[in-house]
């Protein structure tokens, strides 16, 4: 799954109608709801406000509102654009301000999926995978040069804290967790360890 690297709003025009795309990196349905009513009172004067949201690590809660269009013409592909997308913990909010010309459902259809669509381009995405938290205890002595080797290795370090040792807490992707393991060992001769903690999912 992926989702939004920074909320933001982009804007088309379709024969003379405004298309708003709002776009906010949420995780609850409350949060999504309040962010609709947010758009809402923005953009008051405005006849419609669809929306589309997904949530969840595997995009299990999806829900669409078509806020008056024509049934199926609005919510429905903007929640395609974000399944095709394979987004998740985002809500999208499409104004429509009418410019006095009828689109039509296919039309409908084109401009509601076009505005999400060119708004995820205009925001971008990051990869969300699930990765094991290692956490991996060093002296202070070590713990510079490790520090650096971790990141030069492509290992995202999540949080660094400092006691009577160094506690890297380091993100790897489920599928390379031997492979790290290995390459610990091999970078500091066997001097630091790596315990395996949970399952969560991190944007990579």
């Amino acid at each position: 799954m992926r989702t939004i690297k920074r909320s933001g709003e982009h804007e088309i025009e379709v024969r003379k109608s405004r298309f708003i795309c709002s776009l906010l990196r949420v995780t609850s349905e409350a949060e999504a709801r309040e962010f609709i009513q947010l758009q809402r009172k923005a953009h008051h004067d405005a006849r419609h406000h669809c929306s589309a949201f997904v949530l969840g690590d595997s995009g299990e809660i999806q829900k669409s509102s078509d806020d008056g269009e024509p049934a199926g013409t609005a919510g429905v592909p903007m929640l395609e654009v974000l399944r095709r997308n394979e987004i998740t913990n985002t809500v999208a909010v499409v104004t429509r301000y009418f410019g006095g010309v009828l689109l039509g459902a296919g039309g409908l259809v084109r401009a509601y999926g076009g505005a999400v669509s060119e708004a995820l381009e205009h925001v971008g995405t990051l990869e969300r995978r699930p990765v094991r938290v290692l956490e991996v205890e060093a002296d202070y002595v070590l713990a510079g040069r490790l520090d650096n080797d971790l990141r030069s290795a492509g290992y995202q370090v999540a949080d660094t804290s400092y006691d009577a040792v160094v506690r890297f807490h380091v993100h790897v992707p489920v599928e390379d967790v031997e492979t790290f393991h290995a390459w610990l060992a091999e970078n500091t001769g066997g001097s630091a360890q790596a315990t395996e903690g949970e399952l969560v999912h991190a944007e990579l």
